[in-house]
């Protein structure tokens, strides 16, 4: 009951869209209406202010681990559901009819309260590939094709499982990225569309 208690928390965690809070805080409207008509960071990112993309990356993050983080106070298993709740509600958020966000921030935040350093190679991974290819989607991808991989190295098996749904999440919702990709019509990062 506890764990099914923390992963309703969870999910509504998660389903704070920051995103939007943030842009219609600071007078720029519906993030909804540009761009990707995402509401994550980096679409946040697209309206040319930079701090509030910052802003929206680390609290999208930063809930992630915080559900994890509180999460393990409450047994081995407990984080692990709580990881995905939190993570399920960024993506189908209640307020917005269940349509959010791709998951990236909000999956690297419980990667990272899962075993920090696996959490650390995802975002290097995430880093590298946005520094190199200049794309959000390709570092995002690369990212979370790692992460799986990471954990099973570093000993985390549960953790690898979590990380190996994300991952085919995070795919998933990047299906229309992956297409832009192979057409080579994918923005590059701070691009405006």
């Amino acid at each position: 009951m506890t764990i099914i208690i923390l992963s309703i928390l969870g999910y509504l965690l998660g389903s704070v869209p920051f995103g939007l809070i943030l842009t219609r805080w600071a007078g720029l409207g519906d993030i909804r209406a540009i761009g990707s008509g995402n509401i994550g960071a980096t679409n946040v990112l697209r309206t040319g202010n930079k701090k509030l993309a910052a802003a929206t990356l680390f609290l999208d993050g930063f809930k992630g681990y915080l559900a994890v983080l509180i999460a393990g106070q409450f047994g081995d298993i407990a984080p692990y559901c709580v990881g995905l709740a939190v993570f399920l509600g960024h993506l189908f958020p209640v307020w917005l009819g269940f349509r959010g966000g791709k998951g990236v921030a909000t999956g690297l935040g419980v990667l990272l309260a899962g075993s920090f350093p696996v959490g650390l190679i995802a975002c290097a991974t995430w880093l590298g590939t946005a520094f190199l290819m200049r794309t959000s989607s390709t570092a995002a991808l690369m990212a979370f094709a790692v992460a799986p991989f990471a954990s099973v190295v570093l000993g985390h098996f549960r953790l690898a499982a979590l990380a190996l749904v994300i991952g085919a999440l995070v795919f998933w919702k990047h299906r229309a990225n992956i297409e832009r990709l192979k057409a080579g019509t994918e923005p590059k990062i701070g691009q405006k569309t």
